[in-house]
């Protein structure tokens, strides 16, 4: 795509039952993310809101087995309340050995007509923008800097997925950047992800982490907050 001229497509399907995905490109610097096949949505990307989308997408301690977490860490399934921290091993690219504190802050309504900025038109008619936001610590040993914690995904009610938008892009309503530079033990910063209710009715009350090694767990289980 040209660096030069400004352009949002987007193309509808289904990225597992009951959940609407999304795909777009934007012009620009920013790499588009690859969009992972079921049983998720691809991981939010930093950029500039001018331009977009898209994606919509929808016990503590464990001495795991061969495949599963390490000791100390998150177990596939544990539920959290809003607020509570799940320590969770953290691997990105060439990164590796990593442990980061993950915690889901809020999860907040937004408005349908936040959604206008990616003219997706009548893909995202009728649905709702929840804002799932959350913070990332560096627990660990090894240095994230650059790397991005994504991979989070909302949560009906009744315990299915939301409709996931991924964002290429800046999208001020829920910024979700990389890490910055120099993020080493101790540092913390914040992400964001974008969850689609099918409409006004239906609410996102929780959200589900399934980021490496949970999104490859033989049971499939992530990390859920409600």
């Amino acid at each position: 795509m040209s660096n030069t001229r400004r352009a949002t497509t987007a193309v509808i399907g289904l990225a597992v039952a009951g959940t609407l995905t999304l795909t777009g490109c934007k012009n620009g610097n920013e790499e588009l993310a690859p969009a992972p096949s079921a049983p998720a949505s691809s991981a939010p990307a930093g950029g500039d809101q001018s331009a977009v989308p898209a994606t919509p997408d929808a016990g503590q301690s464990s001495g795991a087995p061969a495949g599963g977490t390490p000791a100390g860490m998150a177990k596939p399934g544990q539920t959290f309340k809003i607020g509570e921290t799940a320590t969770v091993p953290f691997d990105y690219g060439k990164t590796k050995g990593g442990t980061i504190a993950l915690t889901v802050t809020a999860i907040e309504q937004g408005n349908p007509s936040d959604l206008d900025v990616f003219k997706l038109g009548d893909q995202v008619k009728g649905k709702v923008p929840y804002y799932i936001r959350y913070s990332i610590k560096n627990v660990g040993t090894v240095d994230l800097s650059y790397t991005s914690v994504g991979h989070m995904k909302g949560l009906l009610g009744d315990g299915s997925e939301a409709g996931k938008l991924s964002v290429i892009g800046k999208f001020e309503k829920c910024p979700n950047d990389s890490l910055p530079k120099g993020f080493t033990n101790g540092q913390t910063a914040t992400g964001c992800a974008v969850a689609l209710a099918p409409s006004a009715e239906t609410k996102v009350s929780g959200a589900e982490y399934w980021g490496n090694p949970y999104n490859s767990l033989s049971d499939g289980k992530g990390l859920v907050w409600k």
